[in-house]
């Protein structure tokens, strides 16, 4: 059973007991991604979740990491295009020490002038790792030419340029206008008792006092629904190439048909990408398709990593792939089996106590409401064959398909032209 508080402060909390097990997971998630980044603050938001760990007005960074490794605990954060989640998982016994180290950084960072210049650095190394992973590189790729000209567009981590620009007033004005209590959920699962965890909670996170976000809601950016490619040259060993499309909104009920199609299509091993591509014909090591969902939009993605040689087979094998599945779609057995392979991943994944904080959290921050397990297994099991038809038609639309890849091709135009011919007809 879920439980839903408001904390003296107006922070919301979100909350599940679980009283059989020994370990809590905290999480302290941020209403704040690249949506409310502006071009030239481009990767302030992951700079912060950085700049969070590096010390406090009483802790230093060590002393932040020592507390919980001294309780064996595991600490971390990541930042994504919506929203920054900061979260702990100890013992149930240390409940205490996780909230206090993690009010206490979410509360009163120092973001110190020494500390910025050398957190830039490690952030440009990061920068520099991810430019060495083409599947990274190609993802942004695609929302790049999806998302043109919004935040959307913009890559996590930020630029080389945009980092190297931030310094602590741009910092300070960012976290003050994202960072309120109006603007964040705390998440807690595990075995607690609820009067304790309400003073604690209280005690630690409503020392400051309430305050209200005082950045302007974005507007929320809808992929560009029309035929576009985009290709980069590199020395990698393998093209990596991604088709994307439509997909749909985190809200809607029909991101569990879209599931299904994709557990069917290119979600997993007995798939027909994966056994058509790489098992049947032996083209490609990686090959599968995925749902990416926001607050207002989506889009459906297929990736793939191949030799150069192999670009134009592989496409061609994908687009028919596509048109026989447009054309007969699944039958009751392979959507029942679909049916059983995502609600097993899910009981599976639930079974975790960080996995249900991450879950009740974002819910809450992002649809402001939690879905029960329960609620959940019945949407999936309340999916017909005419769901299906409708939710592939509407994604499987060539007029919405764009293109991205990246590798060591040395005629791009001629792929080009011929990735057009058969995907854009």
């Amino acid at each position: 059973m879920y439980i839903k508080e408001i904390l003296d402060n107006g922070f919301r909390v979100v909350m599940e007991n679980i009283p059989y097990v020994n370990s809590i997971s905290v999480g302290v998630f941020v209403n704040t991604g690249t949506k409310d980044e502006s071009k030239d603050i481009n990767g302030i938001s992951h700079f912060i979740e950085h700049m969070v760990f590096k010390g406090t007005e009483k802790r230093t960074a060590k002393e932040i990491a020592e507390a919980i490794d001294n309780v064996g605990g595991q600490m971390n954060a990541f930042t994504g295009s919506e929203y920054t989640c900061f979260y702990i998982k100890v013992l149930d016994k240390h409940l205490q020490i996780a909230i206090d180290i993690l009010s206490d950084m979410i509360n009163n960072p120092k973001f110190s002038e020494e500390d910025i210049e050398n957190e830039k650095k490690v952030v440009l190394e990061e920068i520099k790792m991810y430019l060495d992973s083409p599947e990274d590189i190609v993802f942004d790729m695609l929302h790049e030419i999806m998302f043109k000209d919004t935040p959307l567009s913009f890559p996590i981590l930020g630029t080389e340029d945009t980092v190297s620009n931030i310094n602590r007033k741009t910092l300070l004005d960012y976290y003050h206008n994202h960072y309120t209590s109006d603007n964040m959920v705390i998440s807690v699962v595990g075995n607690f008792e609820y009067k304790e965890m309400m003073s604690i909670l209280n005690y630690y996170f409503c020392r400051n006092s309430s305050l209200k976000s005082k950045a302007a809601k974005k507007a929320y950016y809808l992929p560009r629904l029309e035929q576009g490619i985009i290709s980069k040259q590199r020395e990698f060993e393998q093209v990596s190439f991604c088709l994307g499309m439509e997909g749909i909104r985190r809200d809607s009920d029909d991101l569990y048909p879209l599931h299904l199609i994709n557990n069917t299509f290119g979600g997993s091993m007995s798939s027909i990408l994966f056994q058509k591509i790489r098992e049947e014909k032996g083209l490609a090591y990686s090959v599968y398709s995925a749902p990416v969902s926001f607050q207002e939009s989506g889009i459906f993605t297929i990736y793939a990593a191949l030799g150069q040689e192999e670009i134009l087979n592989v496409a061609k094998l994908i687009s028919d792939e596509i048109d026989v599945f447009k054309e007969k779609l699944m039958s009751k057995s392979e959507l029942a089996k679909s049916k059983e392979q995502l609600k097993s991943n899910y009981i599976l994944g639930m079974e975790s106590t960080f996995n249900r904080m991450l879950e009740i959290g974002k819910s809450e921050l992002l649809l402001n409401e939690i879905l029960t397990p329960e609620d959940v297994l019945k949407k999936i099991d309340k999916v017909n064959m005419d769901d299906i038809e409708r939710v592939a038609r509407k994604v499987l639309d060539r007029n919405k398909f764009n293109i991205a890849y990246i590798g060591n091709i040395q005629d791009s135009a001629f792929i080009n032209d011929r990735l057009k011919e058969i995907f854009f007809n």
